[in-house]
């Protein structure tokens, strides 16, 4: 694959468009993706730090799995289809029926083996952008994947407050420069490659669930109780 060209940035005495956009009309959503990206959550993951008798994507958050928060966010978001890669644990229970779901046989190879699958699914089936989220953040709304889905960079990855995390857009452009295997997933690919990356403000929190303890966290976050109004 040729390399890969950095987005162009506005000058210093340029006005971006779409900062002005923003400016003026700071309330309004996104528009929903365009219908050749590909949502797709990451929930494929032993989740070895949980110390329970269940899987922490099983576990419930206002009396839904914590994987069904992030895959119905992703939905809600308005994207052509939600694609959830599942490899330790079925998921089909668990997440909305509306979800397409890709089985990573080799989930304990890491996480880039579940993003291979999601590009290749994305590539079968004629997408030129992936959206990347994680299984185990509830706090991601839809407005973040839109945005985050919006952005016109190789690789886009929203921010929070002052933590870049998933969602991460990944153009076709960069598929061949993921690494195949480990559990890097894409933080290696952004880092040597930074000179690509967009980050996008949006609003919610990156918070995720590795512990108990942390569950029982989000458990008591005050956007628990706003969960169910982004659906």
């Amino acid at each position: 694959m040729s390399d890969v060209d950095a987005p162009s940035t506005p000058g210093d005495d340029e006005i971006d468009p779409e900062e002005i956009d923003a400016a003026e009309h700071p309330d309004e959503p996104t528009p929903a993706p365009e219908a050749t990206t590909l949502a797709v959550i990451l929930a494929a993951g032993e989740g070895s730090r949980f110390n329970a008798p269940e899987h922490k994507l099983e576990s419930k958050l206002k009396k839904k799995p914590l994987v069904w928060w992030s895959a119905s966010h992703a939905l809600a978001a308005g994207f052509a289809e939600v694609l959830v890669i599942e490899g330790s644990l079925p998921v089909a229970d668990l997440v909305p029926p509306n979800v397409s779901i890709a089985h990573n046989h080799d989930w304990a190879d890491g996480q880039s083996r579940s993003l291979q699958v999601a590009v290749h699914y994305a590539s079968l089936n004629d997408y030129d952008a992936i959206v990347v989220g994680l299984a185990d953040q509830p706090f991601v709304p839809p407005e973040a994947w839109r945005r985050v889905a919006a952005a016109t960079s190789a690789i886009a990855v929203a921010k929070f407050e002052k933590q870049a995390t998933p969602p991460v857009r990944l153009h076709s452009d960069v598929w061949g420069l993921l690494p195949i295997d480990g559990d890097e997933g894409a933080r290696h690919l952004l880092r040597s490659r930074s000179e690509l990356v967009t980050e996008v403000p949006c609003p919610g929190s990156a918070v995720d669930v590795d512990t108990v303890v942390e569950f029982d966290q989000i458990r008591r976050n005050q956007l628990t109780r706003e969960l169910g109004s982004w659906t």
